[in-house]
C-alpha cells in the first residue's frame, strides 16, 4: 500500500557507541532532547503527525463512528459506590460530557447533604493534560491534600484545602512523586521528592503546614538508586512506612505516626533477594515474604520479634503451585489474594485458623480487593470483571462469604452479555511449556473455521499479570467479527513466581517465543484467519511488539505499538535516563558483558533489518517519563530506512501527554478509535 504523501525521512548523523569491544552506530541518536524544545525534533514529530493524519483522513468517517460507539457505551452521569472512612462517606461522580470526576463526602451512606471536596474539571480547565495523583484527608477529617500532574511527566505538585471553610492553604509542595502521608498530629506530612533528571523518587521530606517548602526537612534518603520508593501507613494508623522496592529486593523504614519529629528506622535488616509486603494490626506485624518461599508465605511477628526474621511465625505455608499476591487485614478476619493455575481467588481467614474461599462463576476473570479503609468493617469490598461481565462491585460478608452486589457498570448501546463467550485455553510453546490464553468473541460472528480476524494482546514483564477483564471498547471489534485474545506469556506471574523469572533477564526471549507460538497455535486451531492477525502492546508490551515484528513479521497483518520500550540496550547503558538503574534486575545490567549480549540479541532497535514488516501504528507522548519519546521516534526513522515493503508505518505523538496517554474519560477514547480504525481499514484494503 502506498500513499501520495511521502513519509518523513529523517536525517542521519552517525553516533558511535562502544562497549565490551563491540561498536554500534546510531544514526538517529540526535533525536534525544531532554528539554523537548529542539526545533528539528519538534518539526520532525509534527511531520510524522501530519503524515499519519493525512493517511487516516481517508478513514475519518470510520474513526468518527468508532469514537461515537465507544463514547455511546459510557453512562454520562455516573457515580462510585460510597466508601466509609472515619466519620464520612466518600464518593465521586461524573456528569454529562465532563472529562473528570468531582469528589464529595457526606455523614451518611445515603449521601444526604453531601459536600463538594474537589471539582477536577475546574482544576483541569486550563491544561491540555491533567491527572490527580492522590487525594488524602487528614486523620481528624478537617484537611484535604491532593496531588496534580499537568504535563504527563508524573511530577506532581501537592496542594492543601481546609474543609472547615473550603479555603486553600498557602502550602504547595513541588516536584513530588504525588504521594503524601499524614502524621497523627494533623499538621505534619511526609512526601517523596523526585530527582529532576532521572525522575526517581529517593528522598523523603517532612513538611509542617504553614511553613515554606524550603524549610522542609530531609528525613530519609535512599542511596541505592535501584529502589523505587513509596509511602504508607499501617492498618492501625500507628506507623508511617517508607516502602523500598527493587525488582528483586524489598525494604521498609518505619516511624511512629504519633512522633513525627522522630527518626525513620529500618524495621529489620535488608536482605538481597528478600521481597515482602508488610502491615501492622492489633499489635502484630503480618508479612508476605518470599524468604525460603518462592511463591511467598504469610508470617507474623511482634514488636519484639520483627527485627529477627528467624523468629517470625508462619501463618500460611509456601505452596509450590499457589502464588500469594496480597493481604487485607480486618479486626475480625484477614483476606488473602492467591493465584492458582493463573486464576485469582480470595481466602478469608479468621484469627483462629479457620478459612473459606470466595468463589466466582466465570471461566476466566479479574478480581481485586477494593478500597477498604475501615479495619472494623464486617464486609470486604471486591471489584470483579470478566471478558463478558462489566465492572462489578461486591461487598462480601467476612463471616459468611455472602456477596452483596453494590453496583455493576452499565453499558449502553444495546450491550447484552449473552451475545458473547469467553474461554481459557492453554497453548504448548516450542519448549513444551503450557501458556495460558484468554479469549472472547461474539457468538454469532465466530465459527472457529479460520475466517475471523483476531487481535492478540500481550505484556509480559515485571511480574505484572494482565487478567481478563471487561472492556466496552473491545465490543466494537467483537461486533465486527474479531476474536480478542490475551496471551499470558512468561514475564508475568500468571502461573506463579517462576513464570516471571522465566521471562526476564537471560530468559527474556521466552516472552517473545510464547507470544509468537500463541499466534501460530490460535491460527492452527481455527480461531483466526492467518492473513487477518493483529497484535497490540504498550510500554514493555511495546518492546514485545518490536521484538515480534523483527522475529516473526509474516504472522501479523497489522501491529499497534504504544509508548514502546524499543531502544533497550542504549537506554539501559545510560543511568541519566529516568528509571534505568531500577530496571537492572528486570532486563540485566549491560555494563556486564553477558547481559549486554543478551539484550543486544533482542533489542528491537538494534535488530531492525532489511525485510518485510507488517503495517504498524506507533503512538507515544512527548512528555512520557517512563519510555522517552525518542525511542519510538528513532525506531520509526530506522525502520523506514531498512524495511523492504510498502506497508504502512504511521507514527503519532501526543504533544501534550505522557506515558498514560491522553487524560480525561472521552479524550482517551480517541486513541482507541485510532488503533481500531487502523486495523479495520486494513481488512478492506
Amino acid at each position: 500500500m502506498t500513499d501520495k504523501v511521502s513519509a518523513p525521512i529523517a536525517k542521519k548523523i552517525p553516533h558511535s557507541m562502544t562497549h565490551h569491544g563491540h561498536t554500534r552506530i546510531d544514526n538517529y541518536y540526535w533525536m534525544r532532547d531532554d528539554d523537548r524544545k529542539d526545533d528539528q525534533v519538534i518539526a520532525h514529530l509534527k511531520q510524522e503527525n501530519a503524515f499519519t493524519d493525512h493517511h487516516m483522513s481517508a478513514h475519518q468517517s470510520l474513526q468518527d463512528a468508532l469514537f461515537e460507539e465507544l463514547k455511546g457505551r459510557i453512562v454520562k452521569d455516573d457515580s462510585s459506590v460510597p466508601v466509609k472512612d472515619g466519620g464520612y462517606w466518600y464518593v465521586s461522580d461524573v456528569q454529562g460530557d465532563d472529562e473528570y470526576a468531582s469528589h464529595f463526602r457526606a455523614t451518611d451512606e445515603q449521601l444526604t447533604n453531601k459536600t463538594l471536596l474537589l471539582d477536577v474539571n475546574q482544576l483541569a480547565r486550563d491544561y491540555e493534560y491533567y491527572d490527580i495523583g492522590e487525594i488524602n484527608v487528614s486523620p481528624n477529617d478537617n484537611l484535604l491534600a491532593y496531588s496534580e500532574d499537568t504535563d504527563g511527566r508524573r511530577i506532581y505538585s501537592i496542594r492543601f484545602k481546609d474543609l472547615s471553610n473550603n479555603q486553600y492553604l498557602a502550602d504547595v509542595l513541588e516536584n513530588t512523586e504525588g504521594q503524601l502521608v499524614w502524621a497523627n498530629d494533623n499538621k505534619t506530612v511526609f512526601y517523596v521528592k523526585k530527582d529532576p533528571q532521572t525522575l526517581l523518587g529517593y528522598q523523603v521530606y517532612r513538611h509542617l503546614l504553614g511553613t515554606p517548602q524550603s524549610d522542609d526537612i530531609l528525613v530519609y534518603e535512599e542511596q541505592d538508586r535501584q529502589f523505587y520508593m513509596e509511602l504508607g501507613k499501617s492498618r492501625d494508623q500507628s506507623e508511617i512506612y517508607v516502602h523500598l522496592a527493587a525488582t528483586e529486593t524489598s525494604d521498609v523504614m518505619v516511624l511512629d505516626a504519633n512522633e513525627p519529629l522522630g527518626e525513620f528506622k529500618r524495621l529489620f535488616p535488608r536482605i538481597e533477594g528478600h521481597e515482602f509486603g508488610i502491615d501492622k494490626h492489633a499489635g502484630n506485624y503480618y508479612i508476605l515474604s518470599n524468604h525460603q518461599a518462592k511463591n511467598f508465605r504469610l508470617l507474623k511477628a511482634s514488636d519484639t520479634t520483627i527485627g529477627d526474621i528467624s523468629k517470625w511465625q508462619e501463618q500460611i505455608a509456601h505452596r509450590e503451585h499457589i502464588l500469594i499476591e496480597g493481604m487485607e487485614l480486618f479486626d475480625s478476619h484477614f483476606v488473602i489474594t492467591e493465584r492458582e493455575l493463573g486464576q485469582i481467588r480470595f481466602v478469608v481467614h479468621n484469627y483462629h485458623g479457620e478459612s473459606y474461599h470466595l468463589s466466582f462463576d466465570d471461566e476466566c476473570f479479574y478480581a481485586g480487593i477494593g478500597y477498604n479503609p475501615e479495619s472494623s468493617a464486617s464486609t470486604v469490598r471486591i471489584h470483579y470483571s470478566s471478558l463478558t461481565t462489566p465492572s462489578t462491585v461486591y461487598d462480601c460478608d467476612l463471616k459468611t462469604g455472602r456477596k452483596i452486589l453494590r453496583k455493576q457498570q452499565q453499558v449502553l448501546g444495546g450491550f447484552d452479555a449473552s451475545n458473547y463467550a469467553s474461554k481459557r485455553l492453554f497453548v504448548t510453546a516450542r519448549d513444551g511449556v503450557q501458556v495460558p490464553v484468554s479469549l472472547v468473541y461474539h457468538k454469532e460472528k465466530f465459527h472457529k473455521d479460520g475466517t475471523n480476524p483476531m487481535l492478540q494482546y500481550g505484556y509480559g514483564a515485571y511480574g505484572i499479570t494482565i487478567d481478563p477483564s471487561f472492556s466496552s471498547a473491545t465490543l466494537s471489534l467483537l461486533d465486527r467479527g474479531f476474536v480478542y485474545a490475551i496471551a499470558h506469556i512468561r514475564g508475568s506471574e500468571m502461573l506463579g513466581r517462576s513464570w516471571y523469572e522465566q521471562g526476564k533477564k537471560a530468559h527474556k526471549q521466552n516472552t517473545f517465543n510464547d507470544f509468537i507460538d500463541v499466534t501460530k497455535s490460535l491460527v492452527e486451531q481455527g480461531y483466526a484467519d492467518k492473513n487477518k492477525v493483529f497484535a497490540s502492546g504498550g510500554s514493555a508490551g511495546g518492546l514485545l511488539m518490536g521484538a515480534i515484528v523483527n522475529q516473526a513479521p509474516q504472522l501479523y497483518l497489522g501491529v499497534g505499538c504504544h509508548v514502546p520500550f524499543l531502544d533497550v540496550l542504549t537506554t539501559m547503558l545510560d543511568e541519566s535516563i529516568p528509571l534505568t538503574t531500577n530496571e537492572y534486575d528486570e532486563w540485566g545490567n549491560p555494563n556486564n558483558k553477558t547481559a549486554y549480549q543478551t539484550i543486544l540479541n533482542y533489542s528491537p532497535y538494534d535488530n531492525l533489518r532489511q525485510q518485510d514488516y507488517p503495517h504498524i501504528l506507533v503512538t507515544t507522548g512527548l512528555y512520557d517519563s517512563q519510555v522517552q519519546y525518542w525511542e519510538p521516534m528513532k525506531w520509526v526513522a530506522k525502520l523506514r530506512e531498512v524495511k523492504t515493503d510498502d506497508n504502512l508505518l504511521l507514527f503519532k505523538t501526543d504533544m501534550d501527554a505522557g506515558h498514560g496517554g491522553a487524560s480525561g474519560r472521552f479524550k482517551s477514547l480517541q486513541d482507541k478509535a485510532l488503533e481500531m480504525t487502523f486495523f479495520i481499514a486494513l481488512l478492506s484494503s
